[in-house]
């Protein structure tokens, strides 16, 4: 085993910069050893019924909330997220994980279709032991969305966490065999890049999801489809934060800085490109720039904070590039746009104007504190800005006229759109994207539509009339 795959999973305190902990990847034949086990459990596991699989996905949100602020401190440490944001992703991953302990049994029930003659339905049927392959920066949250509705479905799951928050990993792993799980149901594997690809193509994977990069989505996808697996994938995102008039400008401006600046502003579907209209364009922008610029950076398990660190000295780094670059290619920088002179991976909240296609940030995520704001003459200009984009996984429109946001919202290209909020998650609606933000549909019911079976089964009398066979 090389030295860079012992020490690829590491906790890296991004406020102080000191290495916490290591551990190394496994490979090769422990790795089959993980596969046979996973195997062997989803044979068991799928003839259990269904009530049991929830009761322990229900039995893991309990065990959620009770151990909230280890948990919490714990994604703090890893990843840099101000502990009150912490805590609200422990929050949200438990009643993830409640709503399908509730609903899933309804989920995967058998479902009759209407027919003239004899008996038609639809049987929900796991398809096996699934891959999830999932980033850092909701360590809880994105797993147990992935998890959560399979595992109550009855299939069996292997989570490839992020290699900078392996502690986070290693919690989950324990809270599901503390709930009771037997042995490879969920399974945490700390393994290399180049291991995901022997593990895809294993006859014991049945199908793959990834919530990450656009590089690391595309190698997922193209290994599943070589292999005739289903595949499913979060990638990026660019999201539009569209404000159509001056109405409750206050609360717009406040939904605009927390939809940028949650998380650090390090979120798939954080508020990212600002498109508003010319009449309140000016005012918007100096109440944008004074609410950045009074943010205050601390230490994120401090509750005084307001900005925390990002999650490495690396992401740190390329987001003033980027920033750096666009400046130099014309835009206007309005505030931020360097690093904080404090120790940690802190960017000072920046904010750049007149930014045009061709430009870095015009074309490219930039996954930090910083936001873009374009000015709109009118509607149909915004619609056209906000639909220029490689990206489509959330949006926004805010405006006092509920019906024009909802007309806008439909006009715009995106999987979703919310009127008069920054695009968010709950346990009931499905979340997902289009274009470059991937495919596929998580959470709802449409969170157990992905990696199952939807077998039809035909009961006919034993004299029904025979009638052509077609293919």
């Amino acid at each position: 085993m090389s030295e860079q795959r012992k020490s690829s999973f590491a906790t890296v305190n991004p406020y102080t910069g000191k290495t916490l902990a290591e551990f190394p990847a496994i490979e090769g034949r422990e790795v089959d050893a993980v596969l046979e086990t996973a195997d062997g459990a989803f044979d068991a596991w799928r003839m259990r019924p269904v009530e049991e699989r929830a009761a322990l996905v229900g039995r893991v949100a309990g065990l959620m909330r009770e151990r909230k602020e280890t948990l919490a401190q714990l994604i703090t440490l890893e990843m840099g997220k101000l502990i009150s944001e912490a805590r609200g992703e422990v929050d949200l991953a438990a009643s993830i994980l409640a709503y399908y302990a509730e609903h899933g049994p309804g989920f995967a029930a058998r479902e009759p279709l209407d027919v003239e003659e004899g008996q038609a339905y639809l049987v929900n049927e796991p398809l096996g032991v699934l891959l999830g392959v999932m980033p850092w920066n909701f360590p809880l949250y994105q797993v147990v969305r992935f998890a959560g509705p399979n595992l109550v479905l009855g299939n069996t799951v292997l989570v490839k966490h992020a290699g900078i928050c392996p502690q986070s990993a290693l919690a989950l792993e324990v809270l599901f065999r503390d709930a009771g799980a037997p042995e490879g149901v969920y399974t945490n594997l700390f393994v290399s890049h180049e291991e995901i690809s022997r593990i895809i193509d294993s006859p014991v994977v049945k199908g793959a999801s990834l919530t990450g990069s656009e590089r690391a989505g595309a190698q997922v996808a193209e290994r599943a489809g070589r292999n005739m697996k289903p595949s499913l994938l979060e990638l990026g995102g660019s999201d539009v934060f569209i404000v159509l008039d001056g109405e409750g400008l206050e609360r717009t401006v406040g939904a605009a800085v927390a939809g940028r600046m949650a998380n650090t502003g390090q979120s798939c579907v954080a508020s990212k490109r600002f498109i508003v209209l010319a009449d309140v364009y000016d005012d918007f922008v100096e109440r944008m720039r004074r609410a950045f610029e009074a943010l205050e950076p601390g230490d994120p398990a401090d509750e005084a904070t307001t900005l925390g660190p990002l999650s490495s000295e690396r992401a740190a780094t390329d987001l003033v590039e980027q920033i750096r670059e666009t400046v130099e290619q014309g835009a206007e920088l309005l505030t931020g746009g360097d690093r904080i002179d404090r120790p940690g991976a802190f960017v000072r909240p920046t904010i750049l104007t007149g930014v045009k296609p061709g430009m870095r940030a015009y074309a490219e995520e930039l996954f930090g504190p910083a936001a873009v704001i374009y000015r709109a003459e009118d509607e149909d200009e915004a619609v056209a800005l906000a639909n220029d984009s490689q990206y489509g996984l959330g949006g926004s429109v805010f405006c006092a006229d509920v019906e024009r946001g909802r007309r806008v919202a439909e006009r715009v290209e995106t999987g979703m759109v919310w009127v008069n909020h920054p695009t968010s998650t709950q346990p009931d609606l499905p979340f997902g994207g289009i274009k470059r933000s991937g495919y596929g549909r998580e959470l709802s019911q449409l969170g157990m539509r992905e990696f199952v079976n939807r077998k039809l089964v035909r009961v006919l009398p034993p004299d029904a009339e025979l009638r052509g066979i077609a293919g």
